[in-house]
């Protein structure tokens, strides 16, 4: 058995004081779909347990025009349920509701999710399509600076994940191939379209988590159709290879999914 302590901080200042003082033996906890499950199996075991549910900075959405900004600890449920954001980008909030089960998306959050970089969670997807940005207690990243590998982002130590942002785009959808057992992304791909300019994010396929699929992009934004992307190729090296599909199925399945996401988009 070990000991945890338990905390419940009512500010950001008040959770990064509890953090530095737990040094490396401190976690937050933010919906704890990742971290208790981990917990269980003894993966994790934190002498500190930082629960940011509370604190009232990172909660809450806003809507500025086409600007949109998310707080760190909203729920998946709340930006699935959200009108303000259905209305300037549906397919951010429809990629919400696609996550998990009720449980999870009632639990889970955005900046945790985030934070965490789980290599088939779905945000990492449309932030990276949507250009967005990631802001923290103490400074802020575009997406394509923040996640770097399975796991692992630019946060230091210590660091919290406050909100997200992003324009929201002309067009956009999120389209996935599910696991069909644990119903994780085997590969998602968040499609987003400004003027010409076409962005693809891609989840759960490749071997260093989401990634944009440049080819993909640069195909698109010449002919914004399903089709445009057939005479392209995915690298099956750069792709995942496990029980559940392999790497040049996972490469295929790039496209395919792309050519779903784009027709979502077109709203066919």
């Amino acid at each position: 058995m070990y000991q945890t302590t338990y905390h419940r901080p009512t500010s950001l200042e008040e959770a990064a004081s509890l953090a530095a003082e737990a040094s490396d033996d401190g976690k937050y906890l933010s919906g704890g779909m990742t971290l208790i499950p981990t917990m269980k199996q003894r993966l994790a075991a934190p002498e500190a347990l930082i629960d940011l549910r509370h604190v009232a900075e990172l909660k809450g959405m806003s809507v500025d025009g086409k600007t949109i900004r998310i707080g760190g600890g909203t729920t998946h449920a709340e930006i699935a349920a959200s009108s303000e954001i259905k209305s300037v980008c549906p397919g951010f909030a429809a990629l919400a509701g696609l996550i998990g089960d009720p449980a999870v998306r009632h639990m889970g959050t955005i900046g945790g999710s985030v934070a965490n970089f789980d290599p088939a969670a779905d945000y990492p997807a449309a932030l990276l399509a949507l250009g967005g940005t990631i802001h923290t207690n103490t400074r802020e990243f575009s997406a394509d600076d923040f996640f770097k590998g399975l796991f692992e982002t630019a946060l230091d130590e210590g660091e919290i994940v406050t909100a997200v942002s992003f324009e929201a785009p002309d067009q956009c959808a999120y389209e996935k191939f599910r696991n069909p057992a644990s119903r994780y992304a085997m590969c998602g791909v968040f499609v987003a379209k400004r003027g010409s300019d076409v962005k693809v994010g891609v989840t759960g396929a490749g071997s260093d988590g989401a990634f944009r699929w440049s080819d993909g992009e640069q195909a698109l934004s010449g002919h914004f159709a399903p089709d445009a992307v057939d005479g392209l190729s995915v690298p099956d090296g750069d792709m995942l290879s496990d029980i559940h599909g392999s790497s040049a199925y996972r490469a295929n399945l790039v496209k395919v999914v792309t050519k779903r996401a784009v027709k979502k988009a077109l709203g066919h």
